[in-house]
């Protein structure tokens, strides 16, 4: 080991490193995407709607030392998150970080949540979609792979995952996202056992779990109830872009190269704070 490798230059460096972010037009997954692209790397962003993509390259562009590309895609089914592969290695040979972003949740009554779009769309997304990226990029993950070097995988979760409250502000009155904490509950189990097969490979898999960060699916908290959600926090404000660009290029950097099977809460300490209250 010389004293270059922990130059704060190469500890976390990860320019020339090509990221692939589901869900990248908006919220967590534009933070991190802005992240990469802004430190070198050549980042693909990929969502549903493609308005939402050009924007948000346009956006990224602004900051980024690195390019940045967008595929339209809709991971919510095994088919599309085939096609999202297959246009993904159309365009590149290799693939070194992987983040599963994409997620959606669902508000509804205890006592009439519906089927498909409250369980199996939400579990869809969130779940399965993590597993067939994965599964179909492994290959990709692994070419160029060193112990040392290892290819990232980088699941986002949520501290919805550990805390069993279905029904707050996230949600309206009478309603709860009874489907969103046991799909994100799953997906650090997932980690774990992707964690498991493919750090023969040189895989690492790894999962972040934000507390309240501004996006897309906190949009309903902060319009209804917003200063009783930043009043509810220890740290006395919400997540923000740098927290979560900071952790996933952490995780990403030779830094991290020997962590795998990891579950990172950013919460600013708001879980260890509400069972404090209970």
């Amino acid at each position: 080991m010389s004293a270059q490798d922990l130059a704060i230059t190469s500890l976390f460096d990860v320019k020339g490193k090509i990221v692939l972010v589901t869900g990248g037009g908006v919220g967590i997954g534009k933070m991190i995407a802005t992240g990469f692209a802004k430190n070198g790397a050549t980042v693909y962003i990929a969502a549903r709607k493609e308005p939402q993509l050009k924007e948000a390259v346009e956006d990224i562009r602004k900051v980024a030392t690195g390019k940045i590309n967008y595929i339209v895609a809709n991971v919510g089914s095994k088919a599309g998150c085939d096609a999202l592969i297959a246009e993904f290695k159309r365009r590149e040979t290799t693939l070194h970080v992987l983040v599963n972003n994409s997620g959606i949740t669902w508000g509804g009554p205890y006592n009439d949540f519906p089927e498909e779009k409250g369980w199996d769309n939400v579990f869809n997304v969130n779940v399965k979609s993590v597993f067939y990226m994965t599964a179909g990029l492994s290959d990709y993950l692994a070419k160029d792979s060193t112990s040392h070097d290892p290819g990232r995988v980088v699941n986002i979760s949520s501290t919805a995952s550990v805390n069993p409250f279905s029904e707050g502000e996230l949600s309206a009155a009478g309603n709860g996202t009874w489907s969103y904490q046991p799909s994100k509950a799953a997906v650090n189990h997932l980690t774990s056992a992707l964690a498991v097969k493919l750090a023969p490979k040189f895989v690492t898999v790894n999962a972040i779990l934000p507390g309240v960060y501004p996006s897309k699916m906190t949009a309903f908290g902060f319009k209804t109830s917003g200063d009783k959600m930043v009043a509810s926090q220890p740290m006395g404000r919400v997540g923000a872009p740098s927290d979560m660009a900071g952790l996933a290029l952490f995780l990403a950097s030779p830094a991290a190269a020997h962590i795998t099977g990891a579950h990172i809460i950013t919460d600013g300490g708001a879980r260890l704070f509400s069972q404090a209250k209970l």
